[in-house]
């Protein structure tokens, strides 16, 4: 018996794994949870770029509502970890949770890499080759405490503590690199406040409302910041239910500082999220305007899971306003696929292609880029 079970463990272990895997996926495809319950998705990532070889990853996912209660907005938790052969790595968590009665709501962001980033130049005609690669250790905390005080509008407090450390600037083939204000690292604390008007009811998609912030975050070297400067943001949203299916979303962006910010905390232009198709801070200054329109299918007329998007952005950035000039936006554009991931809670993920006059971007992401 005992080498009758030596025999048949492994093929029973791996049909017990074969199972789960089954049930998982079906549990996912065919979305059999209650709507009211909690869901939790996990997958793996593969992804490969020049100055980080092959990227292995592990992507989550965990959506809810408060108390189980539909009528509340849903929250959100999103997580991402990586690592590459060239010994980098990184993990992200991103949330927008919601009390009961959408009485408080907590929006934030933890992220911590090491992991290089590319250093174009300050301002708006930068080259498009990069001056340098960046290597440094990044640890990125982001937290809003909001109290809802009208019908969706929310005030609260701002935190933002960035630190840069073990940076090393090493130029790109011959090209001579000015060191920015905060080469040699920094760490900076924010405190502020903010307003905000929110009747979104399911951030990754939103079908119909808007989003509109005005925030304001001071570092003082008083409480321990390397620098002293004040960043204000603003970022507003719009969205159109034009039928069942199909969504206008549009959104303006601005971003200043007053002062002297380091060069990892000016605004930066790119990313997976505005500006597609530019990679994040591909232009850096201390100002910053977007602005972007995505026409969505969620999902097409004959298909219940499949959809697509198509989307279009401008934006600059500027040391002042008297610089701020038309001649320096750029614009960028793409199109993308969409499949309904969780049917009960509407939730998509995105395969969207972006083309700028410089190149190109891929980027796949559970939940909407805005």
């Amino acid at each position: 018996m005992f080498l009758l079970a030596l025999c048949f463990l492994p093929n029973l272990l791996a049909a017990q794994r074969l199972g789960f895997v089954k049930r998982y996926v079906n549990k996912i495809i065919n979305d059999t949870t209650d709507i009211r319950e909690p869901q939790f998705l996990a997958y793996p990532t593969l992804a490969f770029a020049p100055e980080t070889s092959w990227e292995i990853g592990l992507s989550s996912l965990f959506v809810y509502y408060a108390k189980r209660d539909t009528t509340n907005r849903l929250s959100e938790i999103n997580g991402f970890t990586f690592y590459t052969l060239r010994r980098q790595y990184g993990a992200f968590f991103d949330h927008a949770l919601y009390t009961h009665q959408n009485r408080y709501a907590f929006l934030g962001r933890i992220r911590y890499q090491n992991f290089p980033l590319l250093y174009f130049g300050i301002g708006p005609n930068t080259p498009a080759e990069f001056e340098a690669r960046v290597d440094a250790r990044l640890l990125n905390i982001k937290e809003r405490a909001l109290k809802r005080i009208g019908k969706n509008i929310f005030t609260g407090v701002e935190v933002d503590f960035q630190r840069l450390s073990s940076v090393a600037f090493v130029p790109h083939g011959q090209a001579s690199v000015t060191r920015p204000l905060g080469h040699e690292g920094s760490a900076n604390l924010g405190l502020g406040a903010g307003i905000l008007y929110d009747d979104r009811h399911n951030v990754l998609n939103v079908r119909k409302g808007a989003f509109a912030e005005l925030a304001l975050l001071h570092y003082n070297r008083a409480w321990g910041s390397d620098f002293g400067f004040t960043t204000i943001l603003s970022d507003n949203r719009w969205y159109k239910s034009l039928n069942s299916r199909n969504v206008l979303a549009l959104q303006a962006f601005g971003q200043f500082s007053i002062g002297q910010p380091p060069f990892n905390q000016l605004a930066l232009l790119g990313g997976e999220s505005l500006m597609r198709g530019y990679y994040t801070g591909r232009f850096r200054d201390r100002n910053q305007l977007a602005a972007q329109a995505e026409f969505r299918m969620l999902p097409f007329s004959f298909a219940k899971r499949w959809g697509a998007a198509v989307f279009g952005g401008t934006g600059t950035v500027f040391n002042r306003f008297g610089n701020l000039s038309l001649r320096n936006f750029v614009v960028a554009g793409g199109a993308g696929l969409r499949f309904l991931l969780f049917p009960k809670k509407d939730i998509y993920t995105r395969l969207d292609f972006a083309l700028t006059r410089e190149g190109s971007g891929l980027y796949i992401f559970i939940g909407e880029a805005f």
